[in-house]
């Protein structure tokens, strides 16, 4: 280091005392910050990071880069995040699917120690959609029809919380299903869409848009009350799955092995940008509300939704992959 660079830092270091903040505030982050989203572009997850991206590098003042890495129902980009030793890469996912891999995942590539809570970040129900074509405008029509005609329904993958939802909902009504897993939401959407499968249970914030294009038509909605900006969909529980309420926890881990240092940062950067007008209205409108935490009640929110899905796994069986 040259006595130019040294004299520089050190009055850097100075400045910092001065103005009362600790001088190892500066000292993360260091290099670019990368938040991995475990499914393909155009999700809940992947929506969520790219609205984040920008005012989240204009605070850190390093890039903010997304990377989307696919597969395995998200534990493929979770293993990745669980082992990274850079001290700036997280995941950023539907924290449900944290907490069924576990109980689903056989030779799961991490631990679920392995993880930690940075922040909570935003929750948004599911919609139970169909292809406009299906025979079926609400949950007792889709069911009777799935008595005789052979339904297939689309997640964004085995053991994620669209899958065990559907579970739970067959396990409620009877209704009969076949489970076509994909390497996404976005995936499962447009294929539904498209036809090629009939019904998908998935986040709202990816999904309204397409019903409002008249692509998919809501059969109904996971939250436990209607809600005022679509007042007009049935909730699933009104239908008959009593107290049904599930959807995508947005939220945001990291490598256990990341300082702590960098966990507080980040959890006071991202939590303040989306409270701020902007996202919220934004997300608001899309059909998602805003719900933070600690790192500390993040870690406890995926320990406590392991126990809900267990639940839900241990009744399903067989019945698991929606083959009856």
């Amino acid at each position: 280091m040259t006595i130019r660079r040294l004299f520089l830092n050190s009055s850097a270091l100075l400045a910092l005392g001065a103005l009362g903040l600790p001088v190892h505030a500066a000292s993360w982050p260091t290099q670019p910050v990368r938040i991995v989203v475990p499914f393909a572009p155009g999700g809940t997850s992947d929506v969520i990071a790219r609205l984040m991206s920008k005012p989240l590098s204009d605070a850190l003042g390093v890039p903010v880069l997304i990377e989307n890495r696919t597969g395995a129902a998200g534990n493929i980009g979770a293993a990745y995040v669980a082992n990274a030793t850079d001290n700036h890469t997280v995941l950023l996912s539907d924290l449900g699917s944290l907490a069924i891999s576990p109980l689903v995942t056989k030779d799961l590539p991490f631990k679920p120690s392995d993880l930690q809570g940075v922040a909570m970040l935003a929750y948004s129900p599911h919609l139970l959609v169909a292809h406009p074509g299906v025979a079926a405008n609400n949950l007792k029509e889709l069911v009777a029809l799935s008595q005789t005609t052979k339904i297939n329904v689309a997640s964004s993958g085995t053991g994620t919380p669209n899958h065990l939802g559907m579970v739970e909902i067959a396990l409620e009504t009877g209704m009969k299903w076949q489970h076509v897993p994909y390497r996404g939401g976005a995936q499962s959407l447009n294929d539904t869409a498209a036809g090629t499968t009939q019904v998908v249970l998935n986040g709202m914030l990816a999904t309204l848009p397409l019903v409002q294009g008249g692509r998919l038509k809501v059969i109904g909605i996971s939250k436990a009350t209607r809600m005022p900006l679509v007042s007009n969909m049935p909730t699933i529980a009104e239908q008959g799955v009593k107290n049904f309420e599930s959807g995508t926890y947005q939220g945001v881990t990291a490598s256990s092995k990341m300082s702590r240092q960098a966990i507080e940062r980040l959890n006071a950067e991202m939590i303040r940008i989306i409270r701020s007008p902007e996202l919220r209205a934004r997300l608001l409108e899309a059909g998602a509300e805003v719900m933070t935490s600690t790192p500390l009640q993040t870690t406890e929110f995926i320990a406590k939704d392991r126990v809900r899905w267990a639940s839900v796994i241990q009744r399903a069986g067989a019945q698991l992959e929606g083959t009856n």
